[in-house]
């Protein structure tokens, strides 16, 4: 019979956990990444107005620059915030996933003894028959040299 571990509806469970873990610290990156291009994109904005800034000689517009590149590093503060609660989502994510793999590992770990001692008893099974295979045989070769001498 071969081997059928009693948990493995468990263990598919918890791997399908594992694995559902795995996509939301995949988001929780994606959103990271995401974030990190919108500060980067702010970040060109704001190089981009100070280079237009320097560049032309209209003084009147001076004062909607510092207004706009005002209003840019506000924005790029927010994305900071925002990338920070991100990095905090994604590292909770992450011990989570950790979480999940051990669950996984123990199980596996467990199915990997319960396998062993299955092959051990089915080893012990197998000597025990063999064992009694050459006890009848030892048997019945003495009793066949015994009839042989009772026979001369």
């Amino acid at each position: 019979m071969p081997f059928r571990y009693r948990l493995q509806k468990v263990l598919d469970f918890r791997i399908k956990k594992k694995e559902e873990q795995l996509q939301e610290v995949l988001k929780a990156k994606n959103e990271v990444d995401r974030i990190q291009g919108l500060i980067d994109a702010n970040n060109r904005e704001i190089a981009g107005v100070i280079q237009t800034m320097r560049s032309t000689k209209d003084f009147r517009m001076m004062d909607a620059y510092d207004k706009y590149l005002k209003h840019l590093y506000e924005k790029g503060d927010e994305l900071e915030i925002q990338k920070q609660d991100a990095i905090k989502i994604l590292e909770e994510e992450k011990l989570k996933l950790v979480e999940r793999e051990k669950e996984v590992k123990v199980l596996e770990k467990h199915k990997e003894k319960a396998k062993e001692a299955y092959i051990a008893e089915e080893k012990a099974a197998e000597n025990k028959q063999l064992s009694e295979v050459a006890v009848q045989k030892y048997f019945r070769q003495t009793k066949e040299k015994k009839e042989e001498e009772g026979e001369d």
